[in-house]
């Protein structure tokens, strides 16, 4: 029997409510890190969710997001070190572009963004998954975090801004509590980076000895 050929990169999956620090901790990790947010589905699509009883888009909702094309760039980037990308803009909710993401022969990257989670059973059955945080903290900081980001950005009117603000304070639990039911290691900032350092110090050794 020919064995499997080895996969060159794993992923760390990193999830976690909107504004926990996701992209910061990303950034710090010193990892290649891909924006899993880019894989929104775009403003007309006629599959986009609605907040119950309200005329706004969910886009807190998994439905929101396309999985499929997102496993598929993990995967063609644990197998061959590079892909190819969308550019999403959020103020506009439109991909804009595209670029492509090269590991430079790394062992490992980090995939961020709200639905890391969702992918993170496709991941594993792949063999690609190397580790799945959640970033937690205090639902009002949280908030407070968020409500800058986004209002500096841009990404969409302040009273929209507000409204899904306060609707994601009050779900923020239940959120940490979903990513966790689908695998994710609910931690702080601390323990995360320490579990990527470890991930990363892995991979390391496994390229070493490959």
């Amino acid at each position: 029997m020919t064995p499997n050929p080895p996969i060159p990169a794993r992923v760390v999956l990193l999830c976690g409510p909107s504004g926990s620090g996701k992209s910061s901790l990303a950034a710090r990790s010193g990892l290649p890190v891909l924006c899993l947010d880019d894989f929104y589905k775009e403003g007309h699509d006629p599959t986009l969710p609605q907040v119950p009883g309200s005329p706004d888009v969910d886009w807190d909702s998994p439905a929101s997001w396309d999985a499929r094309v997102a496993v598929a760039a993990v995967e063609e980037l644990c197998r061959t070190g590079r892909t190819r990308l969308p550019v999403y803009d959020i103020a506009s909710s439109a991909r804009v572009g595209t670029r492509t993401l090269d590991l430079a022969g790394a062992p490992l990257f980090v995939a961020e963004g709200v639905f890391a989670a969702e992918v993170l059973d496709a991941c594993r059955e792949l063999g690609v998954l190397a580790d799945a945080l959640c970033l937690r903290g205090r639902p009002s900081t949280t908030f407070r975090r968020r409500l800058l980001r986004d209002l500096r950005e841009g990404r969409k009117s302040t009273a929209f801004l507000l409204r899904r603000g306060w609707r994601l304070m009050r779900a923020e639990r239940s959120i940490v509590t979903r990513q966790t039911a689908l695998g994710a290691h609910p931690c702080g900032t601390t323990e995360a980076v320490a579990r990527l350092t470890a991930a990363a110090a892995d991979g390391d050794v496994r390229t070493a000895s490959a």
